[in-house]
């Protein structure tokens, strides 16, 4: 999936935006991905620090990461 697919799928969960940022930077307890020059990567920031670094080559890597990554860690789980 890419970025707008995953944001759909998020959105259609009923996700709060509070708990995931799709445009990078550093938000506060949320999970992130960040397109960085030539790879993705995806994390959890949580004051200004990124943690569980992973770097993918392709967006449907870091995307379909991510959405596994919300899954394992009882987001989504509130959600369904």
């Amino acid at each position: 999936m890419n970025k707008i697919e995953l944001e759909n799928l998020l959105i259609s969960k009923g996700v709060p935006k509070q708990y995931y940022a799709l445009k990078g930077g550093l938000p506060n307890e949320a999970y992130t991905l960040n397109k960085d020059e030539n790879k993705w990567e995806v994390y959890y920031s949580e004051r200004g620090n990124k943690s569980g670094l992973q770097m993918f080559d392709s967006e449907e890597a870091a995307c379909d990461y991510f959405y596994k990554l919300i899954n394992t860690d009882g987001v989504m789980k509130k959600y369904l």
